[in-house]
């Protein structure tokens, strides 16, 4: 068992500690202030107060928010985990009640499931868990993995995450796309054939510096190759590019059944087999024993099973 320095522990405030979650939580003084119900003047003095014990600036003013240092996102882990560890032992068990939880999660996810989760999830916390908050952060792909170890993040949700030793992975549907298309501007009717979508314009979804952005690899696994004229990295500027000109849009299929309607679009299977990752939530796997992580994580397979479009999997099509 590892020895505890009890008289370093005594001459530390372990307040400190709290403030110092709230502040990577909140990414500002003002907020953690009054997430902790304490007046912003006795914020400001711990952070002074752990500024000079840890000797380093641990949140730098960046705009409107406080930054963390690599010292402070070294500390986010460990210090949540001892709170969290405290937390349980003085209550005797978990410590969550959605109905009273005050606390901001940080979610990175790919643009499809922005469209498809962040509505109803923010619905369903509305009515669940009304102290708890949602920020969307789109992080690069390689970016990911540090920002869950070091808590910058709570959660990804996206089709480019893969699991990895120090990651907990889960699969929450298989994706499969669709194309969308104004009916006014396109001698089409009905579903788009082959010969047809291959002689189309299009507009697709990218990330990256490539014009075939997110179906680049599926493009080269089918042997085929698309006139591309359009890449954004929002689906609602290509699916209304869609609405606007001649083209043809390659987007995700429970975007295409939710939101094409919305636009006037037409939406039809794509005629050729495009293969996909699928849509997977990652997590860091310390985070495994947070109760309102768990909880979260269920919302988030929730929302995104009740976001199943109607006939999708019975070979139903609109157009």
């Amino acid at each position: 068992m590892t020895t505890i320095d009890h008289f370093n522990l005594r001459s530390f405030d372990l307040n400190l500690l709290v403030a110092f979650d709230a502040l990577m939580s909140e990414g500002s003084v003002t907020k953690a202030a009054r997430r902790l119900k304490i007046q912003q003047p006795a914020m400001s003095h711990s952070l002074s107060t752990l500024r000079i014990l840890l000797q380093d600036e641990l949140f730098i003013r960046v705009g409107q928010v406080m930054q963390p240092t690599a010292r402070a996102r070294s500390l986010a882990v460990p210090v949540r985990q001892a709170l969290r560890q405290a937390q349980l032992a003085l209550t005797g068990g978990p410590a969550f009640d959605p109905a009273i939880e005050e606390r901001t999660f940080r979610i990175a996810m790919s643009p499809e499931i922005e469209l498809l989760m962040m509505p109803d999830l923010t619905a369903r916390l509305r009515r669940l868990a009304p102290g708890i908050k949602l920020l969307a952060r789109v992080f690069p792909y390689e970016a990911v993995a540090p920002s869950l170890e070091d808590g910058r993040i709570d959660l990804a949700v996206g089709c480019t995450y893969s699991k990895t030793g120090r990651r907990s992975f889960e699969v929450l549907y298989e994706s499969k796309v669709a194309c969308c298309y104004n009916r006014d501007l396109h001698d089409l009717s009905g579903e788009v054939g082959l010969e047809a979508y291959l002689a189309a314009q299009h507009v697709v979804i990218s990330q990256n510096e490539s014009l075939q952005g997110c179906i680049k690899d599926a493009l080269e696994i089918a042997g085929i190759e698309l006139d591309i004229v359009m890449a954004a990295p929002g689906f609602m500027s290509v699916l209304d590019a869609a609405r606007t000109s001649p083209v043809i849009a390659t987007v995700p299929r429970r975007v295409a059944e939710r939101y094409g309607a919305l636009l006037g679009l037409a939406v039809s299977s794509v005629p050729v087999s495009l293969s996909l990752p699928p849509a997977a939530m990652v997590w860091a796997s310390h985070a495994d024993s947070d109760p309102a992580g768990s909880w979260m994580r269920q919302q988030v397979r929730e929302c995104l099973a009740s976001a199943t479009v109607a006939g999708e999997g019975l070979g139903l099509q609109v157009a």
